[in-house]
C-alpha cells in the first residue's frame, strides 16, 4: 500500500511528510559519515532505498520511533493524538522510503515516576496517599485489579491503544531500569556527571541548582524517589552517594534499578539506550528537547 509512492511523498507538503523528510535526514547523519551519506540520499531519492539499505549495513537497523506516557493518570485524548501524530510520521516516512525500511514505533510508560500528588477522582485515595513519592509501580492498586497503580494504568494504556489498532511496542520504564537493560548509559552518564551538570545547571533557578543531581536514588528503607543532591561518586565501583532522609549516608549502584534520571536525563538516556530516532515534542517542550539532545551527544 506505501510502495510507489515515494515521488509523491519526496514533494507532499503536511507536516507528516516534512517530519518523515527530517527523520530521514536525522538517520542518515547520525549512522553515516558524508560520503556514504550522499551515496545513500542519491539512491533514496531515485527510489532505490531496498539497495541504499542492501549497501549501506548501518541502515539495516530499524528506525525507532518513540512516544511516552504517564501513568499516574488514565490515558486521555492527549495520548491518542501523541500516538496518532507518530503513527503518522511513521506511515510518511515508510511512503517516503517506499516501505522498504523497518520501522519500530515503542509507547514508553514512566512508571518508575515517584508518586507526587493523588489523583482525583480514583477511589481509596487514602491508600494513595500512603504510597506517595513511590515508583508507580510499587505504590499499590486503588482499583484492586492489578499489582500496582502504574500496572493498572499500563493496561488501560493498552487497552486504549488497541482499540484503535495501533501498531506499537510497549515498554515500561521500571522493567528497563531493573532488568540491565539501562545499565550500560547509565555508567555512562555516572562518568560524564560533570558534563551532564554543566547542560543541566544553567537551566535551573539558584535554589533548585543548589541540590540538582541527574540521579533519583529509591530509598532502600522507605522505598520513595528522592530528589537529593549526589554526595559521592565512585565510577569504578558505579554508584553513588547520598544522604537519605530515612537513613543517612547512603551508597547505592546507579544500576539495577536502584536509581532512575530525573526527566530531561531521562529522556536523552532513552534515547541512547533503545537506538530513538524520533519523538515528537510540542513547542513547550522545544528547549528541553535541545538539552535532551546535548546529553546524548
Amino acid at each position: 500500500m506505501l510502495q510507489n509512492i515515494d515521488t509523491l511523498a519526496r514533494d507532499a507538503k503536511s507536516w507528516p511528510f516534512e517530519q518523515a523528510r527530517n527523520l530521514l535526514n536525522h538517520v542518515l547523519k547520525k549512522r553515516l559519515g558524508d560520503a556514504d551519506r550522499t551515496a545513500a540520499k542519491l539512491l533514496i531519492d531515485a527510489g532505490k532505498t531496498d539497495e541504499a539499505l542492501a549497501t549501506f549495513e548501518a541502515l539495516q537497523r530499524p528506525v525507532v520511533l518513540e512516544t511516552g506516557y504517564g501513568p499516574s493518570g488514565l490515558p486521555h485524548m492527549g495520548t491518542f493524538g501523541e500516538v496518532a501524530r507518530t503513527t503518522m510520521v511513521r506511515n510518511a516516512f515508510r511512503a517516503l522510503t517506499g516501505d522498504h525500511w523497518q520501522t519500530r514505533l515503542i509507547a514508553f510508560s514512566d512508571d518508575m515516576d515517584g508518586l507526587r500528588k493523588v489523583p482525583e477522582g480514583i477511589p481509596n485515595p487514602e491508600m494513595l496517599r500512603e504510597d506517595l513519592h513511590r515508583p508507580l509501580t510499587v505504590v499499590r492498586d486503588p482499583f484492586g485489579t492489578h499489582d500496582s497503580f502504574g500496572a493498572h494504568n499500563n493496561a488501560r494504556l493498552r487497552a486504549f491503544l488497541d482499540s484503535f489498532g495501533f501498531e506499537y511496542e510497549f515498554l515500561s520504564s521500571t522493567e528497563q531500569y531493573r532488568s540491565g537493560r539501562f545499565d550500560a548509559t547509565l555508567l555512562t552518564l555516572l562518568e560524564r556527571f560533570d558534563a551532564i551538570q554543566a547542560i543541566m545547571l544553567p537551566t535551573l533557578g539558584e535554589e533548585r541548582r543548589a541540590t540538582y543531581s541527574p540521579f533519583l536514588p529509591i530509598s532502600p528503607i522507605t522505598g520513595h524517589v528522592l530528589q537529593v543532591p549526589t554526595l559521592e561518586r565512585n565510577v569504578e565501583k558505579g554508584t553513588i552517594v547520598f544522604d537519605d532522609p530515612a537513613g543517612g549516608r547512603t551508597e547505592v549502584p546507579v544500576t539495577g534499578g536502584h536509581v532512575k534520571l530525573q526527566w530531561k536525563p531521562d529522556w536523552a538516556m532513552r534515547w541512547t539506550a533503545l537506538d530513538v530516532d524520533y519523538e515528537m515534542a510540542g513547542k513547550d517542550l522545544i528547549e528541553s528537547v535541545r538539552e535532551s539532545g546535548k546529553i546524548c551527544r
